[in-house]
């Protein structure tokens, strides 16, 4: 981890901070340092969402109930 980090309290029920201590001890890392590539795997995720969104900006939208009409008038439902 760098030297520029900042601290943070976390709150995990008592399980998944279980399994997170495991899980940190088996693979040699700090829970700490799963944590940080946990937060920054969620954000690289948002990213590309938001790309995706950007990309789709210009098509129609479709309300559910559009779609719930199309999907039965294609006999899907």
């Amino acid at each position: 981890m760098s030297n520029l980090s900042k601290r943070s309290t976390v709150y995990f029920e008592p399980a998944i901070h279980q399994a997170l201590k495991m899980r940190a001890a088996s693979s040699d890392v700090s829970v700490s340092e799963l944590i940080d590539e946990a937060v920054r795997l969620l954000m690289r995720e948002d990213q590309e969402d938001l790309a995706a969104i950007s990309e789709r900006v210009n098509e129609p939208e479709v309300t559910y109930e559009v779609f719930l009409n199309e999907l039965k008038a294609n006999g899907k439902i």
